[in-house]
């Protein structure tokens, strides 16, 4: 099988992810929000498409070649997708990231194939991976994805995942009037976002970012946070806010309890992120003054990669908290 035949087969594994539509009361009022589930994807988050895209695109440009290394930064999900899709297309992986990040990443990106490099607090942590990544690819015979730059990152959501919402969106019978998503790269929140504002003017695209970490808010690394693929420590280049609307911040810890909830009422077995966007969905919803505006979010990855972390763990509930005030009921597919 030839890489031509590879990408086609992997195109069948990745995308094409169903769109929820989640019933739920908030303080005992009928709501719904739409979540695009990401977990289905090959390795069970959103950054296979990423990986996908970027990789195909490098081909066709003949900026990577049969053989060489795939180098990359990241905090987890990128360098998973990278490895998988990277290890089908029989290239080397070397991953660097930063070593607080779940032991599930790790020993995921190791299951396939890959080489992690962990990078302290010390050594630099997001960033220090990012410098020992360049200097690493800069030696030759690698190809470095720079996922927190290229555009084709943002491309990917725009070209593959926004056209599948758009029409699931259409197959529910709603016309939607905005978007939350957590910023990693920033790659979903603008591709999405310019997408369906390039659609309709007056739709809004909130970045979502931890409220203890408020990098976005305030140009650079603030504080600690436990939504782990988000916040990196700085703002990635792909993030421009000026075509974004409001910044909107979750607790960690409310994220923690949705999500936790997502999987015990509903069986929805979706990461800490998406809990956070869930959450995020909620806010957006209350600045458009409308309890029955559209949302549409994304459940970036599932649960499989938090059972090291404090997912599993009895969070304590805050008074400000709102996912005390959510009572989850049901939810609906379209594929």
């Amino acid at each position: 099988m030839d890489n031509e035949e590879k990408f086609l087969a992997l195109e069948e594994l990745i995308g094409k992810t169903p769109l929820l539509k989640i019933n739920f009361l908030y303080k005992g009022q009928a709501r719904s929000v739409y979540a695009k589930a990401e977990h289905y994807n090959l390795t069970g988050s959103i950054k296979d498409r990423v990986a996908l895209h970027i990789l195909k695109k490098a081909y066709e440009k003949g900026e990577i070649h049969e053989g060489e290394t795939i180098v990359e930064a990241t905090s987890g999900n990128t360098g998973i997708a990278f490895t998988a899709v990277g290890t089908c297309l029989g290239h080397p992986v070397v991953i660097y990231m930063p070593d607080w990040m779940s032991d599930e990443r790790k020993n995921l990106i190791r299951s396939y194939g890959g080489e992690v490099q962990l990078v302290s607090k010390e050594e630099g942590g997001f960033l220090g991976s990012i410098a020992q990544c360049g200097a690493l690819a800069a030696k030759g015979n690698a190809f470095l994805p720079c996922q927190f730059s290229n555009e084709e990152n943002t491309e990917a959501q725009y070209e593959r995942t926004a056209p599948e919402i758009d029409a699931q969106l259409s197959a529910f019978g709603v016309i939607p009037q905005a978007l939350v998503a957590g910023v990693g790269t920033g790659g979903t929140v603008m591709g999405l976002g310019r997408y369906f504002k390039e659609k309709n003017p007056a739709f809004k695209a909130y970045p979502m970012e931890p409220a203890s970490s408020p990098t976005l808010s305030t140009g650079y690394r603030v504080g600690r946070h436990r939504i782990q693929g988000i916040s990196d420590e700085f703002v990635p280049d792909l993030i421009k806010l000026d075509e974004l609307d409001d910044i909107i911040a979750v607790e960690d810890g409310d994220a923690i309890i949705m999500a936790q909830q997502l999987s015990k009422e509903l069986g929805l077995g979706v990461g800490i992120s998406s809990g956070a966007n869930f959450i995020a969905a909620i806010i957006a919803q209350d600045l458009l003054e409308d309890p029955n505006a559209v949302v549409v979010t994304v459940f970036a990855d599932d649960n499989k990669k938090y059972l090291s972390t404090d997912y599993v763990k009895e969070e304590k509930v805050k008074s400000e908290f709102r996912s005390k005030d959510v009572k989850l009921l049901d939810f609906e597919v379209k594929k």
